[in-house]
């Protein structure tokens, strides 16, 4: 055993001490590595650059395109496959009804009505929601705020007055 410790301790030498690097040297060394790695970028006369570039957006204009035929494809196959909901019927003499929630009745025969709307978006498909406030006649009093009532269009009453109250379907808790 004493003549293996005798060789360990003559193999040892010095060691040399080594080179301090910052990190950002460290990054900057590495990129130059893999730089030296990669192949050498080829190089191209302008007309080359231009051809390549004229090549590259015709590929695109032609992606583009295709996009556009497909779309009008399947708005035209949404159209004629699907049967659209038709429009109502305004018939003459015929007036309209509107469902809502009374807001506000502080003046004398008259309420005012929100009148909610949902609807799908035509393209998006989102619903889209809307509301509009009438006002009713109330001849009298029957309704208060929070109440859904049933009301008519009419001719004109007031400045703003075109519907009338026809009934009050519920009442507000």
């Amino acid at each position: 055993m004493a003549e293996d410790e005798s060789q360990t301790t003559d193999v040892e030498t010095p060691a040399a001490p080594e080179e301090v690097v910052s990190p950002k040297e460290r990054r900057s060394r590495t990129r130059a590595r893999k730089a030296a790695k990669a192949p050498a970028a080829k190089v191209l006369t302008p007309e080359e650059r231009q051809a390549e570039r004229v090549a590259v957006r015709a590929a695109k204009a032609a992606e583009r395109r295709r996009g556009r035929v497909r779309a009008r494809e399947k708005a035209k196959a949404r159209r004629t496959g699907a049967v659209a909901t038709p429009a109502r019927e305004h018939v003459q003499g015929k007036q309209k009804s509107r469902l809502g929630v009374v807001v506000s009745d502080r003046a004398a025969k008259t309420i005012t009505v929100r009148v909610d709307v949902a609807h799908r978006h035509r393209r998006y498909e989102k619903v889209v929601r809307t509301s509009s406030t009438l006002h009713a006649h109330d001849e009298n009093g029957d309704a208060h705020t929070g109440d859904t009532v049933l009301i008519q269009e009419s001719r004109p009453l007031s400045r703003t007055k075109r519907w009338r109250l026809t009934e009050v379907l519920e009442r507000a808790k």
